[in-house]
């Protein structure tokens, strides 16, 4: 028997729905985008239903394509954007207030008031984290406090509160189910990486009432099973992870040292930390790798604001290409000397500095300076960031990777991925599949279904398309790096 499992994929802007075989191959796929809403300066929501009609539809399309029945589906996994957040009616699954996005900074005062009466190290401790508005919790206060009547229905017990897969998960079932996965649990401030449980203390020093939170389970379990009327059968959904950790199953970085780099709009590198978790020196965030069959699997995450974003800037904020994939062909004509570097810091510096007052600069011009020099520029600041987050998992004491996996729309410039190798002087791996995130939570639906025996088994299906190795001269490395560091330095808003 043929098994096929359908993977949701609901990002930031778009919802997608994939249908993989068995193998790990691509049989048929669905994307809609939905309207991102900017109320205010700093707020960023979504609309809660949008989020739920867009999945629905993209789920419904993608099995056409695929000539399946819902029948023929052997289990669902959910992969969401993490960190956004959302409270709903526990009767009737309506939410109460639009989706608060992750990259909302609303709640930034409050984070800087918690960090000046000193709880960000205990906080980091028990979550691994940053207390930052990024994070869910300070989002799901702001909406009891500021949403008429809510902070008394919450201590009826008649709302509920999840990031996008619980949400989803509810919707899905008919309001059956109130889970999440260990994954997106870890992204919320309230839940202890060390424990496995939601934090007493953190939901006092947050103010959120327990009945809000969903039951957290394995990234592989038995999360329930879809009402049989929105596509067609009942099926059960049997995977959950939050995006990035996603992207490290698609990867199948399952050993200790594996690192894997999702080059979107922004870059997340995570390395599988195995059974310890490492407390970062360098305010990269600790966080759940997976977990299955109650075993956690820790991760070391960095996070850079903008990759992907820099050639959007190039190409739509001062036009100087007509599409991304010019700049290939503009990079192999300038080289990587150019003397130029471009500190794309647009919306501030994320992980090693977490400087938001930081802002973005070009150094190194000159009268010969042109448009291909600030491309490559470009494509090099993506490298150098990548540069940074690996030096900062290094001096935490991580394991030094064999090879870096690469995924993400960046991904497919080549010049850019022989750059990233020389500068970080590590191999860098390109797969044969680069939508890992769907990919990975597909693999895990498969894995509590059975399709699949073990890890190795998942991993087997892994297929490099291809390798870039490192040829440049260690010297030639360090004085380029070091180019990057004094002009980072230059735009610091302490430097």
């Amino acid at each position: 028997m043929s098994h096929y499992l359908l993977a949701i994929d609901q990002g930031t802007t778009s919802s997608r729905a994939i249908v993989f075989s068995a193998e790990g191959e691509r049989v048929a796929s669905a994307q809609q985008e939905f309207k991102q809403y900017f109320p205010q300066d700093g707020w960023v929501e979504h609309d809660g239903e949008e989020l739920w009609q867009s999945t629905l539809a993209v789920c419904r399309e993608a099995l056409k394509q695929s000539g399946l029945t819902a029948a023929e589906v052997t289990a669902i996994g959910i992969t969401n954007q993490r960190e956004t957040t959302l409270v709903w009616d526990a009767k009737t699954g309506v939410p109460i207030h639009p989706a608060i996005v992750w990259q909302d900074r609303r709640t930034a005062d409050y984070c800087a008031a918690l960090k000046a009466a000193g709880h960000e190290s205990a906080v980091a401790s028990k979550t691994g984290l940053l207390i930052d508005p990024y994070f869910s919790a300070t989002k799901l206060r702001w909406i009891l406090e500021h949403v008429p009547g809510a902070r008394a229905r919450a201590e009826r017990g008649e709302l509920r509160f999840g990031t996008v897969d619980s949400f989803l998960l509810w919707r899905l079932t008919g309001g059956k189910a109130h889970k999440t996965d260990a994954t997106n649990a870890s992204r919320t401030l309230l839940f202890n990486i060390h424990t496995q449980q939601w934090d007493a203390a953190l939901l006092e020093l947050f103010e959120i009432p327990a009945s809000l939170l969903p039951e957290v389970l394995d990234c592989a379990a038995d999360f329930g099973t879809t009402e049989a009327d929105l596509l067609g059968a009942a099926i059960p959904v049997l995977g959950m992870a939050g995006d990035q950790q996603a992207a490290l199953v698609g990867q199948a970085c399952f050993q200790p040292g594996m690192v894997k780099s999702t080059y979107g709009t922004g870059c997340f590198m995570i390395q599988n930390t195995g059974e310890t978790p490492v407390i970062s020196k360098n305010r990269l965030l600790t966080t759940v790798g997976y977990r299955l069959n109650g075993k956690v699997t820790y991760a070391v995450e960095g996070s850079i604001f903008v990759a992907g974003a820099a050639v959007q800037w190039l190409r739509d904020g001062i036009k100087l290409i007509s599409h991304a994939r010019d700049t290939e062909a503009l990079a192999e004509q300038t080289g990587d000397a150019c003397g130029v570097y471009l500190v794309p810091a647009f919306t501030g510096l994320g992980a090693p500095y977490w400087d938001p007052k930081a802002r973005g600069a070009i150094f190194g011009l000159t009268r010969d300076t042109g448009i291909k020099e600030i491309v490559t520029a470009g494509l090099q600041s993506v490298c150098y960031q990548t540069r940074d987050l690996l030096q900062a998992m290094r001096q935490d004491g991580a394991a030094a990777p064999s090879a870096l996996r690469v995924d993400g729309g960046m991904v497919e410039n080549n010049w850019v991925m022989q750059f990233l190798a020389d500068i970080l002087g590590v191999t860098v791996e390109r797969p044969q599949v680069t939508e890992t995130t769907a990919l990975g939570v597909a693999y895990l639906a498969g894995l509590q279904a059975g399709v699949y025996r073990d890890l190795e088994s998942i991993a087997s299906h892994w297929h490099r398309q291809q390798r870039f190795s490192p040829r440049m001269a260690d010297s030639h490395r360090d004085k380029l790096y070091g180019g990057w560091l004094d002009a980072v330095q230059r735009v610091r808003s302490e430097g």
